[in-house]
């Protein structure tokens, strides 16, 4: 029944877009394509240094670059970046089992490979958002030589109780315990159903309350439509994915206490040995300042404060969409990352 309501939820996307709300996307090309991941590529062989961004793989990439004036990755492009974007494919029979040490391992790693092999450059920063900033740090943890940097944006590190409103959810669900076994995939319209049941507030009456706000200015207005449009590009994921994300992340908290197992190694926040910046939102109830930064006390990070805007609909986006972090947060990070390359 889900993936029904998936199907609905993309034909009413499909509506927008004929209304002129759909992203409004840079042109790129596929540097490489395989089984559970592609990799877009943005600008040409001088195009300036490496920089990898890792979107969440609960919906599409494309929130990265949703459109002009609301772009990350353009952005990233006008500050000399030659820019590759992770994008997690729909999972099918090839990608059925694929789980954690897919997604935040070997996955990254063949991404990383290809750029290798187009600049020549080994190690790379690397930018992930929310859970794909989660798969970055653990990636990192794993392959230290590979990153240069580590950009974390809303990404949450320690989990357990640290998990925010998503920690009581996570405490009254019993162990799936094989539920890979039994399903293919789950469906996007789930995890939404799981997000708005955890935070309504965060994932419900904001929304309504951001397009009451925006209705009075067309590009807040706009940029609320596109943000909602992406909403109902609902993304399954591997369902052996989610089992290790809420058994081995958010019910036992294995990074953050350096016991997750990647591929017969045990990978923590100890090993990431490269400068890190950290954006958090000191509001956010979902991704919870302390989630991000607990585990990163005494090390080499760097911490900036995205407050929110208006026109983002989803403020767990907005340090991606919105115009003060496209002003304020986007400018010091690029910042960051160029100091640290002189």
């Amino acid at each position: 029944m889900l993936h029904a309501l998936d199907h609905v939820r993309r034909f009413r996307g499909r509506l927008m877009d004929a209304a002129g709300l759909g992203p409004d996307e840079a042109p790129f090309r596929v540097l490489s394509s395989q089984p559970g991941i592609r990799i877009r590529a943005y600008g040409g062989p001088a195009s300036g240094p490496a920089l990898v961004l890792v979107p969440a793989p609960i919906k599409r990439a494309y929130i990265w670059d949703l459109a002009p004036d609301a772009s990350a990755v353009r952005h990233a492009r006008a500050a000399g970046w030659r820019v590759y974007l992770v994008e997690w494919t729909t999972p099918d029979a090839a990608t059925a089992e694929f789980g954690l040490s897919d997604y935040a391992d070997r996955l990254i790693l063949r991404a990383l490979d290809a750029v290798a092999a187009e600049t020549g450059e080994r190690r790379v920063p690397l930018a992930g958002h929310s859970l794909g900033g989660t798969l970055a740090a653990i990636f990192a943890a794993r392959h230290p030589d590979r990153v240069k940097r580590l950009v974390l944006l809303e990404a949450p590190l320690s989990f357990g109780a640290k998990a925010g409103v998503f920690a009581p959810l996570v405490a009254s669900t019993p162990p799936l315990g094989g539920m890979h076994a039994l399903l293919g995939t789950v469906p996007g319209s789930f995890l939404t159903a799981i997000s708005v049941a955890a935070a309504p507030d965060t994932f419900a009456a904001a929304v309504w309350r951001d397009w009451l706000a925006s209705i009075a200015d067309p590009r807040d207005a706009v940029l609320h439509s596109r943000v909602m449009r992406w909403a109902l590009d609902e993304c399954p994921i591997p369902t052996r994915l989610f089992e290790d994300i809420l058994e081995a992340l958010y019910r036992q908290d294995l990074f953050a206490r350096g016991l997750l197992r990647i591929h017969e190694c045990n990978v923590g926040p100890d090993r990431l040995r490269m400068p890190i910046l950290a954006v958090v939102d000191p509001r956010s109830t979902v991704i919870p300042p302390a989630s991000a930064l607990a585990v990163l006390a005494g090390r080499d990070a760097h911490v900036l404060h995205y407050t929110g805007d208006r026109g983002v609909a989803l403020q767990h986006v907005g340090v991606l969409v919105g115009r003060s972090a496209h002003a304020i947060v986007w400018p010091a990070i690029h910042a960051w990352l160029a100091a640290l390359s002189r």
